[in-house]
């Protein structure tokens, strides 16, 4: 039942206290006595690597990990959880290779970057793309999912939800970059102890029905026996969802192109890093992959627990909807319902700091791009520093708006997280064509990048529809594999249009070039232990489970 008691009332109060007076106290201790447009988005170098990191988590981790992910390991399986350990793995390489180039050229904004690199129309276009998909993809999605939850365990309307989690993220957001990283550390601690303890209860029940007692090793082992098809992180196509996770595509095909797109080429991802140097940006980083290998002990088991509970004739009312339809997106909320007074608001707090972290993340930079890349450049280029910030509040407070009007469409989901993946992917690979191209090879022409950002979406849109209008006659490809696809057919385009004209009248090739170097890339000896070790547990899991 969704009923809170006074314990769970009394840990969520102190909670938000703590949140938003600790935020308080960041924002006026470290404000100067006048905010620039750099402190404000990019916290101007101020952020430690342990803020970095717990920031670029929290900003990553919400509602779509604890609902959506748990959904889906309680349809797919542990093959959901290559999105969290394989992001381990890419941001190691971001932090390597892709990283240093951002900080040696300076760039604050992905925009910016196109701008230097090919043009301002390309860096038009893609800024317009990338807000169209931060605003009525991630943030509606998380708003959706967080109300959904929330008003699933705790006595509140899905509507009373949607806004006071809006306003609460838009009130973190005004803060800046320092209030957001800083108050990150907190929120990914709440998570991850509130994370642990939904697992815990969820291991536990399932182990004390099977007449085991209360015992979290015998909770795995019923797991293990009752689905061993659902700990299988590599599926071959006799699985019902290759489709969604195909094969070694989670490994070396698509999965690489999507994680790439999304750590090394994402604004709302890469902004946390951008204010520091390269030293304290790859420890931050480091420290955001250790923390991505425990993703899925806290929103992938809880969905398979609640699977073979559900197999075995528990939850059957609980899992489906008005309509008597299988909802796997409701298992982290029926588990949430079981927990003992107190730590339900532990576990409710958990979920709100994931929530409200990930919204004022995203709002963040939405307002950042908005701000530098196109009212600055198209609409007011004289815009003091003062004008800049107040623009970048007043897009926190629109974005979010839009945001909570557009969440309540999307109920019609069965998962959502891979809806979310699916989407963005249509965006993703040409992302990391044109960012690659533009780091790695200098042959690449501006008109090589508006290629590149125009053909992206309609490719990837062909790709997907082209079966059913062909009614089969045209493969129908898992979107992992589209992804792949679709990233090596703009590559091809890019590279044939470079190649077409060879050459930059020598003003222009000067103009469009970026620094890269081989010194660029070395690391520190600390941060090759922690790749080893990170890689070795990566190598560890997929034996384990392949």
């Amino acid at each position: 039942m969704n009923v809170l008691q006074t314990a769970d009332y009394i840990v969520f109060f102190i909670y938000f206290v703590i949140v938003t007076t600790y935020g308080m106290y960041i924002y006026r201790s470290k404000k100067t006595a006048s905010t620039s447009s750099n402190e404000y988005f990019l916290a101007e170098g101020s952020l430690t690597w342990w803020a970095i990191g717990a920031s670029l988590i929290a900003s990553n981790i919400s509602a779509e990990h604890f609902i959506g992910m748990s959904g889906s390991g309680f349809a797919i399986g542990l093959a959901i959880a290559s999105y969290e350990w394989m992001s381990a793995a890419t941001l190691i390489i971001v932090a390597m290779f892709i990283l240093p180039i951002y900080l040696k050229n300076k760039i604050f904004t992905m925009p910016q970057f196109l701008a230097k690199r090919y043009s301002g129309t390309v860096s038009a276009i893609m800024a317009i793309i990338w807000l169209l998909i931060y605003v009525f993809v991630n943030l509606t999605s998380i708003i959706y999912l967080g109300a959904l939850a929330i008003s699933s365990i705790a006595p509140v309307s899905f509507q009373f939800c949607v806004i006071g989690l809006s306003l609460f993220s838009v009130i973190v957001t005004l803060g800046g970059m320092k209030v957001i990283g800083y108050t990150d550390m907190f929120q990914v601690i709440v998570l991850i102890l509130g994370g642990l303890v939904t697992t815990y209860l969820a291991l536990t029940l399932l182990s004390d029905q099977f007449g085991f007692g209360k015992d979290i090793l015998k909770g795995l082992a019923v797991i293990a026996k009752e689905a061993p098809d659902h700990l299988h992180m590599i599926l071959d196509k006799s699985s019902p969802h290759y489709n969604e996770l195909p094969g070694i595509s989670v490994l070396v095909g698509g999965m690489l192109i999507n994680n790439l797109a999304y750590w090394g080429c994402n604004q709302y991802i890469v902004q946390r890093a951008l204010g520091a140097d390269l030293k304290t940006a790859r420890k931050g980083i480091l420290f955001a992959a250790f923390l991505k290998l425990l993703v899925p002990i806290i929103a992938v088991l809880p969905g398979i627990a609640m699977f073979v509970m559900h197999e075995n004739g528990m939850f059957q009312q609980e899992m489906v909807d008005a309509a008597g339809v299988l909802k796997p997106d409701h298992a982290y909320p029926t588990l949430m319902n079981l927990l003992p007074a107190g730590l339900k608001g532990v576990a409710l707090a958990a979920l709100t700091a994931a929530i409200v972290a990930s919204l004022a993340g995203k709002a963040n930079s939405i307002s950042t791009i908005f701000s530098l890349d196109i009212y600055k450049k198209y609409f007011n280029s004289q815009a003091s520093e003062k004008k800049l910030v107040r623009t970048g509040r007043w897009c926190v407070v629109v974005c979010m708006i839009i945001a909570a009007f557009v969440a309540p469409a999307l109920k019609s989901l069965d998962q959502a997280y891979q809806f979310i993946q699916e989407y963005v992917g249509f965006f993703s690979p040409g992302v990391l064509a044109i960012f690659l191209l533009g780091m790695f090879w200098k042959k690449t022409t501006p008109t090589a990048g508006l290629a590149g950002a125009l053909l992206t979406v309609p490719i990837a849109a062909v790709l997907k529809f082209l079966p059913m209008w062909t009614e089969g006659a045209f493969p129908d490809y898992p979107f992992l594999d589209r992804m792949t696809i679709v990233f090596f057919i703009i590559v091809f385009i890019m590279v044939g249009i470079s190649l077409a004209k060879p050459v930059f009248e020598e003003e222009e090739a000067e103009k469009h070039q970026i620094e890269v170097d081989k010194s660029m890339f070395k690391v520190s000896s600390e941060f090759i232990v922690g790749s080893f070790i990170i890689s070795g547990i990566l190598v560890a899991l997929y034996t384990v489970f392949w």
